[in-house]
Parts: C-alpha cells; structure tokens; sequence
C-alpha cells in the first residue's frame, strides 16, 4: 500500500457508526514519520460511512491513521484484531489492504500465523462488497510471500485461502467475482495453487457455473476463465475435465456470448490440447462456429483461424481447413470478410517448411540461408555409371540456378545411384516406390478438376509421367528398354534448360501437384515405350504454343491450395478496398514475406506481380510496410532473384518519403551484405542520399544512418570508405543534434580501424590529419571537443597501433590542455586520466610519453574550473557515475 507524508486535503467528518474508529477528532495531527493509507471517494462516499461533505469535496482523499498518538504500543496484529470487526466499513476496509505487512511483521510465529488466518476467513464473509473486494485484491501477494516465506505454505494455502477464492467465484457482487477471477488466474500462471486444488476445488465449480441449467452470467464468466487458464493448467486435466464442457458450450444455442467466448479463445484451446484432442474433438466445433448464424461467431473465427492451423496436421489443413477458410473470405459479412482477410496471410504461414526454401530459423527467430552441403553416399557399395553420373551432374546444376527443392530433383532424376548388381525387379520396385510418392501429391489437389487450365496441365504431365514409367513398361522384355529409359533421363535436362528461357523457368515445366487424375496403371502397362516419348514431346511442345497457359501459368504452384493463394493475390485488387477494408493492401504488404517463405523461391513467379503492384500504391503505409521487410524477402529469395526483383523495387524506395525511406535505412546492412561485390557497390554513390531528409528536424533518421554505416564498412574496402563514406562520416560529425554528433565520433573511430586492419596506412595517415585541421583547429568548442572524444574512442578500441597514435595524435590532444573553453578540457582531463593512463603502455617505466601526458594532467589538476580539476584528479573507478551525466550535459 502506498504511504505518504502529507496530507492531500482536509476536512471535518464524522464516522457515521459508533464503533471504534481510526479516524478519531480529538487527536491532533501527527505529521512526521506517520504512514498516511489514501483512498479515493469520489464515487459513493456514503459508502464509507462518511456524511455531510460540503460541495468542494468531490476530489478529497480521506486519511487513515494506522499509527496515531495514544496507540503507538499497538502491533499491526494487534491492530489487526482490533480493527478488523469495526463497525465502520472503512476502518475495515484498511485493515483488509494491510495484510500483507501484518505477515511480514510476525516473524514465522505459528500461533500468529493462525490467528490471522483465522482473522481472514471471518473478513472474506464480511457482508460489505469493498470489504471482500479489497480482501480479494490481497490474496495473490499473499500467497507470493508465503511462498517464499514459509514450507508448509501448500497446506495453509489449501486450508485457508483457495476456498476463499473458490467461494467468491459464486459470489453475488460482479465485482467481487472479477476480483476472484483475476485472482485465480494471477495464482494459476504462478503455479501457486496444487495439481490437487486444481481437479478437486476449481473445475468443480468451474463446470458447475458452465452447466446448462447455470445463471447465463455465470455461465459467460466460467468459459472465460476456463479459456483463460487452458494454457495454465495439465493437458490432461485439461482434455479430461474441461475439454467436455468446451465442446458442450461451443453449441450452446441458448446464449450466443457464450459462444462468442468459446470462438474467440479457440486457437487457444487448441494449442493447449494438442493435435491429436483437436482433430478429434475441436476440429468439428469449429465448422459449427464458422457456420454461426451470429456474425460475430464466424468473425472470431477468422480471427483466431491461424492458431488452429498450427495445431492439426498438414492433410488436415490442406483438406479441411482450406475449404472452411475460403468460405469465411466469401462470407456475406463485410466485418466477417475483413477479418478472414487480414488473416489469409498468416494462415498461408502455416503451410510453410523454411527447409524447403533453403532457409532454417534461428532461435532468435531470424531466417538464414541454409549452407548447401553435399548429401553423403548411403553406401560404399553404391557406384553410378557414367550416363548417370552425368545426368546427375545436369539436375544438381539446374538445381543451384533455378532453386528446385531436393524433391523435385528426386522426381526428375528418377534415381542417381545404382549398384553395379542390381537387377531389373530392384530397379522396377525403385520405380514404384517414386510412383507411389507421386501418387501422394496428386491426391491433394481433386478440387481443381473444373479448371480448365488445370485440364490442359493434366494431359501434359499424364505423358510426362508415362514417360516416367519407362523402367516400368516391358522391364522384364529386354535391355532395350533400359537403355532407352538412360536416353529419356538425358533428355530432360535438355528439355529443362530450353524451357527456362522463358522468365517463369518452373511454370514451363508442369507441376507434378497440378495433375488431377494418374493415367489408368493397365493404359501405362500397355502402351509402348517408344510412343510414350513421342507423347510428351507433343504435350510439351503444344503448352510451349498456347498463349492462354503462358498467361495463367505463372500462377500455378503445388504448395498451398490454389484458391487461397488466388484469393491473397486478389488483395491488391481496388475493388476489394471498396467491399472489404480501405487498408488490406497493408495487410497483404505485412503477410507477405511469410507467404513468400511458404511458397519457396521457385514459386516467386507467383507473387512477383502482387509485390511490384504493393511497391507502388499510393499508399505510403504499404510501401513503409514493404521497406521494413525488403531484406527478410531478400534472403527468402536468394542473391539473384534479389538482384534482378528486389533492386528496382529497394532503387525505388531510396527516393520516397522519409517515412518510407526510413524502412529501407533501419536495415540497409542487412539488405546491401546480400548483393553481390558489384551490384553492391554501386550504392555507394547513393548513400549520400540519406544525409538529405525532408524535415531537417527528423534527426533520428541521422543516427540511424551513422548506427547502419558503422554495419556497413565491412562490406566495402578500405579505398571505397575513404573515397565515399569519409564525407558522410565528417557530415554527421557536424550535426545540430548532439545525439547524432556521438554516434558519428564512433563512425568516426570505426573508419579509422578498418583502415589499419587492412593495413591501409597511407589512407588511414590522410583521414588523422584531416581530423585533426577538422576538428582539432575548429574555430567552434564543439570542434575541439569532439576531437578529445574522438582519440578517447582511438585509445579504449584500439584501433591503429600505438605508436601510430603518439605520433600522430597525442601532440594535438595534450595540446588541448590550454583550450579557453572549461567543457574542451573536462574531456581532456577524463580522455587521460581514464584511459590514456590506464593503458599499460603509457604506464611502463621509461615511456618517453609518459612526461608529456603526466605534465597536462597536473595543470589540468591545478585548473581554476572546478569540473576540470575534478576528473583530472578522481580515480577512473569513482568516476563513472559522473560519466553519463556529463556527457548529456555536453
């Protein structure tokens, strides 16, 4: 409880009961030393028991005396039991806010211990609601400091104060029963009530409050918490106790709140029981809510659609949710479509496998490119034959330039390895098996039968996959048919490469998840070899020749449904801001780098439209979105899907609003280390650009620029920072803001040690006696100032030999010392004291420089200023704490 030492305001009043009062008028007022306990009664001062205020005592405080002349022998048990049972309900009150001191005053006493828990028990059936709210309100601190104050505080716990909380979940005063809620939770997430508490005192009553029969505002209240506190508890407790009710609620048709609740905190539940109890039990109940006839129901739905996703498997996403989730963007609701809509990206997310990408996440989160390694030999007994090692040599290189997953290479290749020994029934089962993994695919995607393009795709990879079947057909005939199979397997990187003149290199090639439909096994076994190649030269030539697939094309993939994507790339539509939200070209910008995780490099043909058409609406909301996000799609994209994409589109945004422009800056670094040497390169010019904002007082977009250049040096050799990045450096340097000066000095020293670590001495001489005619004889303190700062920094980062320091710098900074301006040379006398003279080599005996930096410091120590004498004189380690607060002052 908050103390004072004064009063707030003052007034005459009198206690309304004439019990005994901690308010009483005869004593005078005591003012020091006296803890002072502040209630506001600006609502229902009545209440109190308090009457007969004049008109301006609306924002009074009352004040309670806890410790008053007359009474100062009295323990705070003692004014515990004194007080507790008062008459007057603000006395009790106060003395229910102050448990906790009374705990900590008793000392372990166990005769104490069960007196005020005793005392407690009597207080929660007060028949004042401030009274058992303020008791409440107590409880979890309590049972914190009991925890750690006391061992057998499970026990008095279960004994004493649970079946208070317990009790006033039922309790007539909603604010009392908040109060309780908040209780029980606070005491759920921390593990403070048992296993056996939990099963045995708070489900009972939980699921007696949410049993049909039970008051509606009960009923409400007992599904939240039992939402609230999934997360909290066991799951199997959780999956035998409360799941049951859940499912039960969740069709409750009596009271749509109810199952408003239960739809809002689904993903929750889900994630809590797991996939297994959602698939079975959850899974169900949500296609009810989605199909509520409350709009409100399929809102939350859509609202929490991505949480459920998470938890089932991937069949059950693809097969079940997908459809559920197209119908809520269709749904008549325009609130409902809003929703469904800013949730589609995240949605698409679940799909995602980084490792098909190329990609893995960190534990911090951030993605980073998978380094390719080659895959071991399974065997040592494994021995490719030449045409196979060839062909094998053709996949892994189309592999790297068109970023196939290891799958599609698999499926292409057909097999890379075959023991010198195998037989033709080992190679023909080889051959079922890829079928097989084929057949999988296809499965997933029956629900594009009626796509006429889709049809066209069709009969293009039925032929592909008969000609895939070679090994297959007439294996057991002769050895002709191996052969011509090894002649098939040579041409497909022929056929690849050719098709891949086209921009969409995977769309020329027909995805394997595109076919609806396998041929007819018997038509396979049937057919002959020789007219099976000649289909698929047919097939493909006829694609290569209808403009109506080399329109759609671009758009076909086989990770995610087809119709979710088709409904994402719909977002950038006009129409949609008119008939669904003004700002869902924002939320397609902020989902998108997910998505494009989810569908892989390869598929970047399919977003690459949307992406350009984001990067130039009108909107400068969605363009800052995409800035922030450039450089993660960079690394989901690879270097030359980068170049050849993002670099137009990055070009773009350097010259928008500084709003915009603001985005690229923050993570400038992380885009430009991407590029390669010579495409990187040519933003050198181009970085002046950020010196120039459109509002001179936006001086953070300054400092960002400093912090993001000190990133940057690494990128660049030494020539190209002193040709390019020195003028900035020196710019910054000369800022208004002082913010922007500090970080610059460190810009300053970094430039400095890269060009003494790549031993670039002559630039690195240039750039000292450019600092110190810049600074050193600058006509303003700020100059002089910053040059003191800048060979501190020198010192303590050890940037350029020592050597090269004395004779170089330390001249023009012990010259310092006769500066006319006191702030000059309360920088001097901290730059040696605290770190010149703490080097080791400065303090060896014999330094032919020790004299020189000796003999400022003592006309330093003699200064006629005090702040100079003092931080020549104090010890580095007692004077850090002034540190900070001269240099802000500076």
């Amino acid at each position: 409880m908050p103390q004072a030492t004064g009063i707030a305001g003052s007034s005459s009043f009198r206690p309304s009961s004439p019990g005994p009062s901690l308010l009483p008028t005869h004593a005078p007022f005591k003012m020091a030393g006296i803890p002072l306990y502040f209630v506001d009664l600006q609502d229902d001062l009545d209440d109190f028991g308090f009457e007969d205020y004049g008109p301006d005592c609306e924002s009074m405080r009352i004040t309670a005396f806890l410790d008053i002349p007359g009474q100062d022998n009295l323990t705070p048990l003692g004014r515990l039991e004194k007080y507790a049972f008062s008459d007057n309900i603000f006395n009790r009150q106060i003395i229910t806010r102050g448990l906790l001191d009374v705990f900590r005053d008793f000392n372990h006493n166990e005769e104490d211990f069960l007196t005020v828990m005793s005392i407690m028990v009597r207080l929660s059936e007060d028949t004042e609601p401030t009274v058992r709210t303020e008791l409440m309100e107590q409880i979890p601190p309590i049972a914190i400091f009991l925890q750690e104050s006391r061992p057998n505080f499970p026990a008095a716990f279960s004994e004493y104060l649970m079946p208070i909380v317990v009790r006033y979940l039922t309790d007539p005063n909603n604010q009392v029963r908040k109060a309780s809620q908040d209780s029980l939770l606070i005491l759920l997430d921390q593990q403070l009530i048992a296993q056996h508490d939990i099963e045995n005192k708070v489900c009972p009553i939980l699921l007696e409050l949410s049993a049909p029969e039970s008051d509606d505002e009960y009923k409400v209240e007992a599904v939240n918490i039992i939402c609230k506190m999934a997360s909290m508890v066991n799951k199997s407790t959780l999956e035998r106790l409360l799941l049951p009710r859940f499912c039960e609620l969740c069709s409750d048709g009596k009271l749509f709140q109810v199952r408003k609740v239960c739809a809002a905190s689904f993903g929750d539940i889900c994630s809590a029981v797991g996939q297994e109890a959602t698939e079975k039990n959850l899974i169900p109940k949500f296609f009810e809510l989605c199909s509520d006839n409350i709009w409100g129901m399929r809102k939350a739905c859509a609202e929490c659609f991505m949480a459920v996703s998470c938890t089932v498997s991937p069949e059950v996403r693809r097969t079940k949710l997908s459809p559920l989730f197209i119908g809520l963007i269709s749904d008549p609701c325009r609130w409902v479509r809003q929703a469904a809509f800013q949730s589609l990206g995240p949605f698409i997310s679940t799909f995602a496998n980084p490792s098909s990408a190329g990609l893995y996440i960190r534990e911090d989160g951030t993605l980073s490119i998978r380094p390719c390694t080659p895959c071991p030999d399974h065997s040592a007994n494994l021995k490719p034959s030449r045409s196979e090692d060839s062909m094998e040599n053709k996949l892994e290189s189309l592999a790297v330039e068109s970023s196939f997953t290891p799958v599609d290479i698999e499926l292409l290749q057909g097999k890379t390895e075959i023991h010198e020994s195998t037989s033709i029934s080992e190679v023909l089962y080889n051959n079922c098996v890829a079928s097989s993994e084929i057949k999988k695919v296809l499965q997933s995607l029956q629900e594009h039968m009626d796509d006429p393009d889709v049809q066209a795709q069709v009969q293009v990879l039925s032929a592909a996959l008969r000609a895939a079947h070679l090994d297959s057909v007439g294996g057991c005939d002769s050895k002709q048919n191996v052969e011509m199979n090894d002649t098939y397997q040579e041409d497909i990187p022929n056929l690849v490469c050719t098709s891949r003149t086209d921009e969409n290199i995977l769309s020329s090639l027909p995805s394997l998840a595109d076919v609806i439909e396998l041929p007819d096994p018997t038509i396979i076994q049937n057919a002959r070899s020789e007219e099976q190649h000649n289909d698929v030269n047919k097939a493909l030539e006829a694609q290569e020749n209808d403009p109506r697939l080399e329109e759609d094309k671009s758009k076909l993939q086989d990770i995610i449904p087809q119709p979710l994507l088709e409904q994402y790339l719909s977002m950038t539509d006009p129409a949609r801001a008119q008939t669904v939200d003004t700002e869902i070209a924002k939320h397609c910008a902020y989902s998108l780098p997910g998505v494009a995780l989810t569908l892989g490099r390869q598929n970047w043909h399919c977003l690459k439209d949307t992406y350009e058409t984001l990067a130039s609406d009108v909107q400068w909301k969605v363009r800052r979105t995409l800035a922030f996000s450039i450089h993660e799609l960079a690394v989901i994209l690879g270097d030359q899907l980068t170049a050849a994409d993002l670099v137009p589109i990055f070009n773009g945004f350097l010259k928008d609003l500084d709003e915009v422009r603001i985005g690229i800056l923050k993570h400038l670094y992380d885009f430009l280390k991407l590029l390669h040497a010579e495409k990187r390169r040519e933003y050198l010019y181009q970085l002046q650009e950020f010196v120039v904002t459109d509002n001179s007082r936006n001086w953070r977009f300054r400092y960002e620029l400093a912090e993001q250049l000190i990133l940057i040096l690494e990128l660049y050799n030494p020539s190209d920072v002193y040709d390019h990045l020195r003028h900035i450096a020196l710019t910054l340097c000369s800022d208004k803001v002082s913010e922007v000066r500090w970080i610059s000095f460190k810009l300053i020293v970094a430039i400095l040690q890269k060009f003494y670590a790549y031993n670039a001495t002559s630039l690195g001489l240039n750039f000292i006696n450019e600092l110190i005619m810049r600074f050193r004889h600058c006509s303003k303190w700020v100059g002089r100032q910053a040059f003191a700062f800048i060979c501190q920094a020198v010192v303590e980062e050890e940037c350029l030999p020592v050597d090269q320091f004395v004779e170089h710098l330390l001249p023009s900074l012990l010259s310092l010392a006769s500066d006319p301006v006191p702030n000059v040379r309360v920088l001097l006398a901290k730059a040696l004291r605290q770190t010149l003279l703490e080097k080791a080599y400065f303090r060896s005996v014999g330094n032919p420089h020790l004299d020189a930096v000796e003999e400022a410091v003592l006309v330093l120590q003699a200064d006629r200023d005090q702040d100079v004498s003092f931080f020549a004189t104090i010890q580095p380690k007692l004077s850090n704490m002034h540190i900070t607060l001269l240099e802000k002052q500076n």
